[in-house]
């Protein structure tokens, strides 16, 4: 899948570079040749309405997701990634991460 796909964005092209998690979920639902938001569903064993608030920008795609996603999908985190519009090259954790409490 990796040639598949473009990890280099033209800067021009702002639509590329923008957050559009209906680009991953559609490329998941052609990889795994599903028919429709609620097969994505049944795969990734998550209930129906998620899938739905994701595609309305209601819920970000979180990491247990991105997880499962590149468990069923066979692609790597990064192109998973790439496909929503991720183009960070770090995740920063929180301050209340990674803190031992006391």
């Amino acid at each position: 899948m990796r040639d598949n796909l473009s990890h280099g964005a033209d800067q021009g092209d702002t639509e590329e570079l923008e957050y559009n998690p209906d680009r991953l979920l559609d490329t998941l639902i052609e990889q795994l040749q599903l028919k429709n938001d609620a097969a994505l569903a049944r795969a990734l064993e998550v209930a129906p309405p998620v899938i739905s608030k994701i595609r309305h920008r209601r819920l970000p795609v979180g990491a247990s997701l991105l997880i499962r996603m590149h468990e069923v999908s066979e692609l790597t985190i990064r192109d998973l990634r790439f496909l929503m519009g991720d183009r960070r090259q770090k995740f920063r954790l929180s301050d209340a991460q990674g803190k031992p409490k006391g």
